[in-house]
């Protein structure tokens, strides 16, 4: 992993302690093997943005989600990135939105484990409240965001049992995450 520890106390004294979770989330072999080819010289993080904007959410759907399906924008860190610079990066991207960081919500640890393995994969999150600036929701990230959407934190509710019912543990994983947030966010 190459955010440091120390990069997360600052961010933490800067933006108020996070809540702290720990999830095992079972995977097939195959997606076992995307997650690991996501981590990209070392790669073990994402950084997940609650953007607000006129006391909705904005969220986005990737291509192979369902209609109707939507998540909060995340992201990686670059190696040497500085980490407020790379979240907001991965925000301009994948939503077309400036936005400031207000209040650090969660880090969580999530192990991906192979099913019939004893293969397991760290994963990190890092998960931020944030404020809308400015944008057109006009995302440059074609490849890897099919839509953006503004919705009300009720939606989510929807959002975590329709990844429940996925066959993809990434979705689970996402679903805990969502849960997890609403009870942390305040606007």
């Amino acid at each position: 992993m190459f955010i440091p520890q120390k990069t997360i106390e600052n961010l933490s004294e800067k933006f108020g302690q996070p809540k702290e979770v720990t999830f095992e989330i079972e995977t097939s072999k195959d997606e076992f093997d995307f997650i690991k080819s996501t981590q990209k010289k070392g790669r073990e993080h994402d950084v997940t943005l609650y953007i607000i904007k006129d006391k909705k959410i904005i969220v986005v759907a990737k291509h192979f989600y369902p209609k109707g399906l939507y998540r909060a924008p995340s992201g990686g860190i670059n190696p040497g990135e500085d980490f407020e610079t790379g979240a907001k990066r991965e925000a301009l991207e994948e939503t077309g939105c400036e936005i400031a960081f207000e209040k650090f919500l969660l880090k969580t640890h999530v192990q991906f484990k192979q099913i019939n393995s004893n293969k397991i994969l760290n994963w990190y999150s890092y998960v931020f409240q944030a404020k809308y600036l400015s944008g057109d929701f006009q995302f440059t990230d074609k490849k890897e965001i099919r839509e953006v959407a503004l919705v009300e934190l009720e939606q989510f509710e929807t959002f975590s049992k329709t990844m429940r019912a996925s066959t993809v543990a990434g979705l689970h994983y996402r679903a805990a995450l969502h849960d997890e947030v609403q009870k942390l966010l305040s606007f």
